[in-house]
């Protein structure tokens, strides 16, 4: 059975959630043509739902499954999507993140990116994707199932769900501290002061002058946390 592209990442991730077979899926995403992928990925909301679902699908197939551990599961260009072999960093930070480098928070774009990266990057970074992708651990957010007819409701209740359960208020002290996410990619969210003004829109407070702090991350092993 053949689906659209983007039905095509949901229905891998569900095998892959509910542990039954999912070889089929990524073999019709590693035979689809290039220019069909182009094709069906022409929006931000397309290109999002895709490879946020490939993204945490593979991610689970190649910690649980092929039993690779970092950094070689987020560097070795373990993936093929339309015969293109990518890595975890090369969908994270070049076609999601619009190639930026991954240790520059957020700040340097990678210039070097390949041609088949710019082509499938997204036309502009959406900071709410750092609320979507799951890297196996406690800290990370929940997986979620993502459709582009619905991701921006989606990923606004991600964002929401995500760092209000991340971030505590120290009124006493004016102290504002949340997930560590948001200092390793502060360049995605406008710096410090970007941040603070996200929290005070999500918490519906003003946090301006609020001293911020960032949470140690907890990597303990959580591969089954769906939403």
């Amino acid at each position: 059975m053949h689906y659209m592209i983007t039905e095509l990442s949901e229905q891998l991730l569900y095998q892959v959630k509910v542990s039954k077979p999912y070889h089929e899926f990524l073999t019709q995403l590693q035979k689809i043509k290039f220019d069909e992928l182009k094709n069906q990925l022409v929006s931000d909301e397309e290109k999002k739902a895709f490879w946020i679902n490939i993204y945490n699908a593979l991610f689970v197939i190649l910690k649980r499954d092929k039993h690779f551990d970092k950094p070689k599961i987020y560097t070795d260009k373990l993936i093929t999507v339309a015969n293109k072999h990518l890595s975890l960093d090369d969908i994270e930070h070049g076609i999601l993140r619009r190639f930026r480098y991954k240790y520059s928070l957020g700040y340097i774009k990678n210039i070097f990116a390949s041609k088949t990266i710019k082509t499938l990057a997204v036309d502009q970074l959406d900071y709410r994707i750092h609320f979507a992708l799951n890297c196996g651990a406690k800290s990370c957010p929940p997986i979620a199932f993502y459709s582009p007819d619905k991701i921006e409701a989606q990923l606004s209740l991600a964002e929401l769900s995500f760092l209000e359960g991340e971030t505590e208020i120290d009124l006493e002290n004016k102290k504002v501290f949340t997930s560590m996410i948001l200092n390793w990619y502060r360049g995605d969210f406008d710096g410090i002061s970007g941040i603070k003004k996200l929290l005070s829109q999500v918490l519906k407070q003003d946090l301006s002058d609020f001293k911020i702090g960032f949470k140690p991350y907890d990597w303990e092993e959580d591969l089954n946390n769906y939403q």
